[in-house]
């Protein structure tokens, strides 16, 4: 538990550390999501000249820090639905206890997809070539689908307990 608070703490402290650089970028443009999800070099070289140097410091500043931000969020959601899973297996919701045995996997394997699209935007940002804008796309896709993935899981565990709990009550009554 302390563990999972500490991850929860750490994922909250760094995402706060990172709005500064955020604000930056969008002083003159889109923020990061619209950077992640360019799809194409032409995209991402708009994207690059609306925000000019201090907008693309920003973004190399946040990437940086986003490498921290993906570790804490991936503990976080990995010991989030392992603690879960356990709580469904314990009260006996078999289903979503078998769910969570591969919903434990999706936040950490969603922050080895944004180390990988972090690598190819910060290869964008240095000018590194058309593929990185793409590859990045890709990426960041595979991310935000894990993450929903992960997020979705925990919702469902949660209803699932709170139902258990409250078909307990009504049948103690």
């Amino acid at each position: 538990m302390k563990a999972l608070l500490a991850a929860g703490v750490a994922t909250l402290l760094l995402l706060w550390a990172m709005s500064p650089m955020e604000d930056r970028m969008q002083a003159n443009g889109p923020g990061m999501v619209t950077f992640e999800l360019t799809g194409g070099q032409e995209r991402a070289d708009e994207i690059l000249s609306e925000w000019g140097d201090d907008g693309r410091d920003a973004a190399r500043d946040q990437l940086w820090i986003d490498y921290a931000f993906m570790l804490a969020y991936g503990i976080f959601l990995g010991l989030a639905a392992a603690s879960m899973r356990d709580l469904c297996r314990d009260r006996g919701l078999r289903r979503l206890a078998a769910i969570g045995a591969v919903a434990i996997w999706l936040g950490p394997l969603a922050a080895g997809f944004d180390a990988i699209e972090n690598a190819c935007l910060l290869l964008t940002v240095g000018g590194g070539g058309a593929a990185f804008p793409i590859l990045a796309t890709i990426f960041a896709t595979c991310k935000f689908l894990l993450l929903a993935g992960a997020i979705g899981y925990l919702l469902a565990a949660g209803v699932g307990l709170l139902s258990n709990r409250l078909r307990a009550a009504t049948l103690t009554r």
